[in-house]
This record gives C-alpha cells, sequence and structure tokens, in this order.
C-alpha cells in the first residue's frame, strides 16, 4: 500500500470512529494500553477523533513491567490522557474464589488465563459508562478470522477500528502514524503469561496467515490450520442467540 493510501487509511478511519461514536451518542472514546502495537495504532486514531474525549487505560495483571513501560511511552508519544488499574489484586482473589468451589481448576491454565482479558473489558466498560464513551478494541482481522481472541474479553467492544485490517497492514499503518520503532518490532503477545506470543500460540506466523487472507494461496498445511482454527471459532464472531417461539405461541 503507498504512502497516500495509508494516509486515506487513516483519515478514512479516524472519520469513522468519529461518526461511529457520535452516531451511537457516545462523547468519547476508551481503549486499553497493553504496549503492543494494535493498542498503539487504535490510541493514535482515538486521539485524532476525540483529541479532548479519549482515554487509554493501562491495566497489567501480573504481566511484564516491560509492557506497560510501551504502554506510556505510547501514551506521551501521541499526548493521549491515561489512568492505570492494576488488576492483579482482584484476579488472585477471583482465582481463589473459583477454586474454591472449582478445586480441579489448574493455574495456570487458558481458562485461568482468559479471566486477565474479561478484567480488562469490565474494567474498560467502567470508564466507558462513566464518561459516556464507547469502548474501542484492538483486534485486527488476522485474529478475529481465526478466533484468537478471548470471549467477552478482548472481543467484548463497541467498535473494532482495526477489524478490516491484516496484522501486516496494521504495522504500514503504525509507519505511517508514527508509533515509535521498538513498540512496532516486538513479538505480538496478548500477556495471558510470561514468554507467551501470538504467534507462537496461534501455530501460525502473521506473514503466513496475512498472504492467504489477502491472496487466497498457501501451502496445504496453512490452509489446514487456518480453515480448522476459523471454524472452531466461529461462534466467538457471531452473535449471541436467542431461542425463537414455537409457531403456535408466535
Amino acid at each position: 500500500m503507498e504512502g497516500s493510501a495509508v494516509q486515506d487509511l487513516a483519515q478514512h478511519l479516524t472519520a469513522w470512529i468519529v461518526a461511529e461514536v457520535g452516531g451511537s451518542g457516545g462523547s468519547g472514546a476508551v481503549f486499553g494500553l497493553s504496549g503492543g502495537v494494535d493498542s498503539a495504532v487504535v490510541a493514535a486514531l482515538a486521539k485524532r477523533a476525540y483529541p479532548h474525549h479519549c482515554l487509554g487505560v493501562i491495566m497489567p495483571c501480573h504481566s511484564d513491567a516491560a509492557d506497560a513501560d510501551d504502554a506510556r511511552l505510547v501514551a506521551h508519544h501521541f499526548g493521549v490522557a491515561t489512568t492505570t488499574v492494576d488488576l492483579g489484586p482482584v484476579y488472585d482473589c477471583l482465582i481463589k474464589q473459583l477454586q474454591e468451589t472449582c478445586s480441579d481448576l489448574a493455574t495456570p491454565s487458558l481458562a485461568c488465563a482468559n479471566l486477565k482479558p474479561r478484567l480488562r473489558m469490565a474494567s474498560l466498560y467502567a470508564f466507558a459508562n462513566h464518561h459516556d464513551y464507547r469502548v474501542l478494541g484492538t483486534g485486527n482481522r488476522s485474529e478475529i478470522e481465526v478466533g484468537y481472541f478471548t470471549k467477552y474479553g478482548d472481543g467484548g467492544a463497541d467498535l473494532f477500528p482495526l477489524g478490516g485490517l491484516t496484522k501486516t497492514l496494521v504495522r504500514r499503518l503504525a509507519e505511517h502514524l508514527g508509533v515509535p520503532r521498538r513498540v512496532i518490532d516486538k513479538p505480538p503477545s496478548a500477556g495471558l503469561w510470561s514468554g507467551q506470543t501470538d504467534e507462537g500460540e496461534m501455530g501460525l506466523t502473521y506473514d503466513e496467515l496475512d498472504a492467504y487472507l489477502t491472496t487466497g494461496e498457501a501451502p496445504a498445511e496453512v490452509k489446514a490450520k487456518f480453515a480448522a482454527m476459523h471454524a472452531g471459532s466461529e461462534h466467538k464472531r457471531r452473535p449471541a442467540h436467542s431461542a425463537s417461539l414455537p409457531p403456535e405461541l408466535a
């Protein structure tokens, strides 16, 4: 994508945020600042859309301290207002309560790790309610297509500005917006546990995934992996179903 096209994309997404937030009656935007490239791009776009009414929330939960440092770097770089909520004590308390009634709930486990993004979602909506803001999710197309997000966690938001962009395009947009280089270059991670990386957990590189999404071409093993992940995560992408009444009661 040429420089002018990336500039047009940034302007389009900024206008889209304004239209969607305003159209729903909101007065600004709130988002999680993780220290990763996706949240940095969302922060930059939100600042453009609502210069005086956007809030980045840094939510460590037994996280690598470097992630919070990178989040603060992004916030300072773009002049984004932030607040920090340490979710570690809440997480510990919840795990303790859950294990009292479910003694075989292992720590660590995916079930426990997924509580972290769900606590972050709840925190973001508390700020959204308080300020009459809308929650901007940071998920991108690459992750959404394979279900690499936590249902009602980072998958719980009002708007996904990057939902139509592959990770490759997110990085290109990050360069255009001036996201600090160290944030663009760091290995993508959801920060669910020490040493966790997106590509390691997915079993696919973003280059492989994005090439397939944009061209339809990939080695057979990549196509098979994608198909399995996409099918297995379909329940995450569709709205919750409501039961219909039988004809005699309709």
